[in-house]
């Protein structure tokens, strides 16, 4: 019998009352064994969110995000919003509230080790030119030159085209689901050919 394994098994709800979210994500992503478990406990947990994400992180649908190779604390926190109610989606605000702590750390975790799988297609290279000169103009300072994203700021690249036009004209419009979001400045001026340059770019890109 494994006796580590199993302690920390049994141990980790006691665990989880003294933590934070954020403590307890932390404790997980600094221990390689503790990151090893999550992995595999997200694998078993993703089912709901593999119908339209994809078992493997990468969507299902063209307006669904893939969360493959995704930061992980990027989706932890997206996680923890969506059950506090600091954002707000009719799927994504049901699910996370019925998802534990512990639930959110596993499935953030396994998403983000996933191989992300960008959409091949068309490629209009005028306007993907547009979009890779006006992704480096206004985006580089929070995605990163590869569009890799930070822990604030989401992976952008290989995401798809339309999810990412749609997510982008929500912001310009002010959407009030996205309330409070510091890209409702950012894409606050831009017109509907820079959307869809930034989006064909976007989508394309593989680092």
């Amino acid at each position: 019998m494994r006796i580590v394994p199993l302690l920390l098994a049994i141990l980790a709800p006691f665990a989880l009352a003294g933590e934070t979210a954020l403590e307890r994500f932390n404790t997980v992503m600094a221990d390689p064994q503790q990151r090893e478990q999550a992995y595999a406990a997200g694998q078993e947990r993703i089912t709901l969110c593999g119908h339209c994400h994809g078992e493997d992180g990468n969507s299902k649908r063209d307006y669904i995000p893939n969360l493959a190779a995704q930061n992980p604390r990027y989706l932890f926190n997206a996680f923890e919003k969506y059950a506090n109610g600091e954002r707000s989606d009719y799927v994504m605000s049901r699910l996370a509230k019925t998802l534990s702590q512990e639930e959110r750390v596993d499935i953030a975790v396994y998403f983000s080790q996933q191989e992300v799988r960008p959409v091949a297609g068309a490629v209009d290279e005028t306007l993907r030119g547009e979009g890779a000169v006006l992704f480096q103009q206004v985006c580089v300072a929070c995605h990163g030159q590869q569009a890799l994203g930070l822990e604030n700021a989401p992976r952008l690249a290989g995401q798809p085209a339309e999810y990412l036009r749609r997510t982008l004209t929500r912001y310009r419009d002010k959407d009030p689901r996205r309330a409070g979001s510091v890209m409702l400045g950012v894409a606050g001026q831009l017109a509907d050919r820079q959307i869809a340059a930034l989006a064909d770019y976007l989508q394309q890109l593989q680092p």
